[in-house]
């Protein structure tokens, strides 16, 4: 059984049972003779379903946040921009699926040998979806799934039960048939059940640990699997910065969501030359964060999703004072109900702390001192993960030739923590492989075929 509490109050939520094995099973078989059918539908019919879905969201989207923000503790102005940038990607998944999906002449007209390229969906999609962005993490994979014709097995983080529960329901009701996205629920043992099967594809989001377990268990099926991980995303601030712009710019991207973000900033790293002040600028921003009960809409800083993340943050903390840092602000939980901990800030780093090479994912964040660019770009890369990296310098040159030595699958400008659906969101090392997002992300669901046609 799921127990699901509110992580803000400790109060009992819901309890919901796992799926079992033979329900497990029984779900699969379903999608898999749904199959054919679901990829023979029209394309229209297709988009007019998620057109349907995505005029759901909006009329219900105060009561999908308010579930949300119950469920995982994001403030409830967060979970209500999650929802409006859900929209954005529907929109762009709505235009760009028939681009990707037209059929390619590639012969000319002097050719005895019509030769074409068509797209056939791939098959029966496990969707192992993440609790901190839901919306997000979620329609990468179903939007684009169910537009090329495949079927989905959805299974939510246990974390994110009722959300994923309530987006299946907008589903259904939208025209998607019960047998073509299929939600199963339950805990990381109902995950291992889910891979025993054949599928297709399988496509998760979550913990490198996770991930490795993931692609050992699916290896014997030849199946595709796409792994977006974590990160550890380090940002450089060079000595020619509008320091208390690029201190607010940054302290937002490290502490958006509580820090519960796979492209959150986790290391930062300036000049020497402007160190001091920034940190004072950056700290002072961070003191400003409103923190409390994730319904008020003033909060900024809600609690944590998962109770045990505290004792990891706090021994992240005292490996760093062990080693010298310095502990400017936070550091500890929150003497109160609900998983909240201190946003906390801590200078001196090095890395030799864990701060500065394992995620964190929560509301802290190191601030090492650097000599030049090249010490920074050292440092940068000096991670077995590689999802985002970015710079903040008034010279846009000097900014590309610092982003082109990053071993990163975004690089950022004098921004940070953003997304876009036209871009490719992938990453590298120990931040997994494949890539969602843009027309690659589309094209990842489908497989190829090859016409030789002669009259």
């Amino acid at each position: 059984m799921l127990e699901i509490y509110n992580p803000a109050t400790d109060k009992h939520l819901l309890t919901i049972e796992n799926d079992s094995k033979k329900e497990i099973a029984n779900k699969f078989a379903k999608a898999k003779a749904s199959l054919s059918h679901w990829s023979q539908t029209s394309l229209e019919t297709r988009l007019t379903a998620i057109k349907k879905f995505r005029s759901a969201v909006v009329e219900q989207k105060s009561t999908l946040a308010r579930i949300l923000t119950n469920e995982m503790g994001k403030p409830i102005s967060q979970s209500t921009q999650e929802l409006n940038g859900l929209l954005t990607r529907i929109d762009f998944f709505l235009e760009e699926t028939p681009k990707v999906l037209a059929v390619e002449l590639v012969s000319d007209s002097a050719a005895t040998v019509t030769e074409k390229i068509s797209k056939e969906p791939l098959g029966v999609i496990a969707n192992i979806s993440a609790w901190n962005y839901p919306y997000f993490v979620g329609s990468n994979v179903f939007i684009p799934a169910l537009l090329t014709g495949n079927t989905v097995l959805y299974k939510p983080s246990e974390f994110a039960s009722i959300t994923g529960t309530a987006i299946t329901q907008l589903l259904h009701d939208s025209g998607i048939p019960e047998d073509v996205f299929v939600l199963v629920v339950g805990d990381g043992k109902v995950g291992e059940e889910l891979l025993k099967l054949p599928f297709d594809g399988v496509f998760f989001t979550g913990s490198y640990a996770t991930g490795k377990k993931i692609n050992r268990a699916v290896s014997e099926h030849f199946t595709k699997v796409q792994l977006e991980l974590g990160g550890k995303d380090p940002f450089y601030v060079c000595d020619d910065v509008e320091i208390k712009s690029a201190a607010a710019s940054l302290a937002d991207g490290a502490f958006y969501n509580n820090g519960q973000s796979c492209c959150s900033v986790e290391r930062i790293y300036v000049h020497d030359s402007i160190y001091e002040t920034f940190c004072t600028s950056f700290v002072e921003e961070v003191k400003k964060f409103v923190i409390g009960d994730p319904l008020n809409e003033k909060t900024y800083i809600g609690p944590l999703t998962q109770p045990a993340q505290i004792k990891f943050l706090e021994s992240q903390v005292a490996d760093a004072m062990a080693k010298g840092a310095k502990l400017v602000c936070g550091g500890k939980a929150m003497a109160r109900a609900g998983n909240y901990f201190e946003p906390t800030v801590l200078t001196d780093v090095t890395h030799e702390m864990t701060v500065m090479k394992e995620e964190s994912f929560g509301p802290i964040i190191g601030i090492q001192k650097v000599k030049d660019d090249l010490h920074a770009i050292q440092l940068m890369n000096d991670t077995a993960y590689g999802l985002t990296a970015g710079v903040y310098t008034l010279q846009e040159e000097r900014a590309e030739s610092i982003l082109k030595q990053l071993n990163a699958g975004s690089v950022y400008w004098n921004v940070c923590d953003r997304v876009s659906p036209k871009l490719p969101w992938s990453g590298r090392g120990n931040s997994g492989m494949g890539c969602t997002l843009s027309h690659y992300g589309i094209e990842t669901f489908l497989k190829v075929k090859a016409w030789h046609l002669k009259a």
